[in-house]
C-alpha cells in the first residue's frame, strides 16, 4: 500500500533581527495602521543610521528605536526597526561584486554574462544549511525571475573537514570526593570520567596545582596520582569545544611556533575534505622544517651563503619534479601533499649542498603560498624587489626530468644477480661489449659460456648461459 514519496525541507528560520548591524528592512507602517508598506524606490538603498549606543533597550524594543529622527518619516510612517539576519546579504552578495558600482541595478547585467557563477565555494559542512542552501535558493529565485543568467550560484564545491580536538579526561569519585588518576581507577567502583582543560595537560599529565587553581570546586578532594606520583589523563579526539575544554588557540600557537609553521602544519595534517586532530606535537615537524630551509640561505653565524654558480642536473632534476608535482596537487587542492613535496625536495637540495641563487628563488616561489611571511624576508634578503606574492609561478621544465643513466637489472637465466649503470644513449653493442667484460658478469657466469644477452632498453638485461 505504500508509495514512494521525496520530501523537501527547508529550515525554518526566522528572517528578522532586533539587532542594529544587518540590512534594514525598506518597509514602513502607516500612521496608526498595523500593516507595512514598501518604501519608495526611489528611497533606496535604506542605510542605516549612525548610532552611539548598539546594545538593546531592555524593554524588548530593537537597538533602532532609538533612532527616534530615522524612524519616523516626513510623512508620519514609522520605519520596521528590525533588521535581516546575515544570511540574507550572504545569500547574493557574490552577485554585487561583480559589479560594485552599479546604481540604477543590484548588478550590472553584462558583467553578470561575463563573470556568471562562482567557479569555486570551499565551505564546511555547517555551510550546507547556514549559507549555502539560502544562495542557491535565492539564486534560482533571481533565475526564475530573468534577472541572472545562472539557475546555480556556485560550479563546484569543496567542503573542509574540521579541525578536531583532543580532550583530556580525568576521573572523578563523586561520592568520596577523590580525583582519580588514569591507572587507579579500578579501585572506585563510582568513578566517572570529566573534561579537563587542556591547557594544564602535558604529554597527558595533569598539571595538579594548575588544575585546582582553575577549578576551586575541586580543592577539597583527595587526589589519587599514580604510583610515581603523576597524574595521568585520558585522551579522547573529539570536534573541538569551550564546553570540553579542549579548544586551541590559534594566538597562542602563533606565539609559540610562529605563523608560517601553523599554516603549513595546518596544511599538512591531512585531505582537505577530512576531519583532523589537532596534535601540538606535529607543529614542532614543522617548525624544524623552517628553521632547515632558513640554513639554506645563512649559516650558523646568521650570513647569507647564497651564490649565483650555476645549478647541476640534480639540482634542476629535484627542483623541476618538485615544480610538476605542486603544480598538480594545487589543481587538485591536496595541500598535504604539496607539503610532502617541499620536505623531500629540502633534503634532497640539503643533501647537495645547494645554495644557488636559481634554484632557490623558485623554492621560495613555491612555498611562498604556505609560508609568506618567512618567504617574504629571504626573498628580499636574496635581493629580489616587489612582493613575493606578484611573481609568476616557476614554469615546469620536462628536459631536466629525462633520465641520463639507468640503473640496468641484471638477471643470469631469469634470476635478477645484480645491477649495471650505462648512459640512456649508449649503443648496443658497446652495452653487449661492457657486459662481458664486467667482474660481475665474470663471477655469476661461474665459467659457462654465454649464449646470448637480451637487452631491453631502459629496462632489464637479461644473461643466458
Amino acid at each position: 500500500l505504500g508509495k514512494r514519496k521525496i520530501n523537501y525541507k527547508l529550515r525554518d528560520a526566522g528572517f528578522s533581527r532586533q539587532r542594529y548591524w544587518g540590512e534594514p528592512f525598506p518597509m514602513v507602517y502607516p500612521e496608526g495602521k498595523n500593516y507595512p508598506l514598501p518604501i519608495d524606490v526611489s528611497e533606496l538603498p535604506l542605510l542605516l543610521p549612525k548610532l552611539e549606543k548598539f546594545k538593546p533597550s531592555g524593554n524588548g524594543k530593537a537597538p533602532l528605536e532609538q533612532a527616534t529622527d530615522w524612524v519616523t518619516t516626513y510623512d508620519g510612517h514609522k520605519r520596521e526597526t528590525d533588521t535581516m539576519p546575515g544570511f540574507a546579504g550572504s545569500s547574493w552578495y557574490f552577485l554585487r561584486y561583480m559589479s560594485p558600482n552599479c546604481n540604477d541595478r543590484f548588478v550590472d547585467k553584462k558583467a553578470e554574462n561575463y563573470w556568471q557563477n562562482v567557479d569555486l565555494y570551499i565551505g564546511g559542512t555547517e555551510h550546507a544549511v547556514g549559507h549555502l542552501l539560502y544562495a542557491r535558493f535565492t539564486q534560482k529565485v533571481l533565475f526564475d525571475l530573468e534577472l541572472v543568467s545562472q539557475n546555480e550560484p556556485f560550479r563546484k564545491l569543496v567542503n573542509q573537514g574540521m579541525i578536531l580536538g583532543v580532550s583530556s579526561l580525568a576521573y572523578v569519585d563523586v561520592v568520596t570526593k577523590t580525583l582519580i588518576s588514569k591507572n587507579k581507577i579500578n579501585q572506585f567502583s563510582n568513578a566517572k570520567a570529566f573534561n579537563v582543560d587542556i591547557r594544564f595537560v602535558r604529554e597527558n599529565k595533569l598539571n595538579v596545582n594548575e588544575f585546582l587553581e582553575d577549578r576551586p570546586d575541586y580543592q577539597n578532594y583527595q587526589i589519587v596520582n599514580e604510583d610515581d606520583g603523576t597524574f595521568i589523563c585520558t585522551s579522547e579526539v573529539e570536534k573541538m569545544s569551550k564546553s570540553k575544554f579542549n579548544v586551541v588557540n590559534p594566538d597562542a600557537i602563533i606565539t609559540e611556533f610562529g605563523a608560517d609553521a601553523f599554516r603549513l602544519y595546518e596544511m599538512f595534517l591531512g585531505p582537505i575534505e577530512q576531519s583532523k586532530p589537532w596534535s601540538t606535537k606535529g607543529i614542532e615537524g614543522t617548525q624544524r622544517f623552517l628553521r632547515k630551509f632558513w640554513s639554506l640561505f645563512y649559516n650558523d653565524n646568521n650570513e647569507l651563503i647564497i651564490n649565483n654558480d650555476t645549478p647541476s642536473i640534480e639540482e634542476l632534476k629535484a627542483l623541476h619534479k618538485s615544480i610538476k608535482k605542486i603544480e598538480e596537487d594545487l589543481e587538485r587542492y591536496s595541500m598535504n601533499t604539496c607539503v610532502s613535496t617541499y620536505m623531500i625536495l629540502l633534503n634532497s637540495l640539503l643533501d647537495l649542498k645547494c645554495h644557488k641563487k636559481i634554484i632557490l628563488k623558485d623554492f621560495l616561489i613555491l612555498l611562498a603560498p604556505f609560508t609568506p611571511h618567512i618567504c617574504e624576508e629571504l626573498w628580499e634578503a636574496i635581493g629580489e624587489t616587489g612582493s613575493i606574492t606578484n611573481t609568476i609561478f616557476p614554469l615546469f621544465n620536462a628536459a631536466y626530468l629525462i633520465e641520463q643513466n639507468f640503473d640496468y637489472p641484471v638477471s643470469f637465466n631469469g634470476k635478477v644477480r645484480f645491477k649495471i649503470n650505462f648512459p640512456t644513449n649508449i649503443e648496443k653493442n658497446s652495452m653487449e661489449q661492457k657486459i662481458k667484460e664486467d667482474k660481475q658478469t665474470i663471477q655469476f657466469a661461474e665459467g659457462k659460456p654465454i649464449k646470448k644477452i637480451i637487452i631491453v632498453p631502459n629496462r632489464i638485461i637479461n644473461i643466458v648461459t
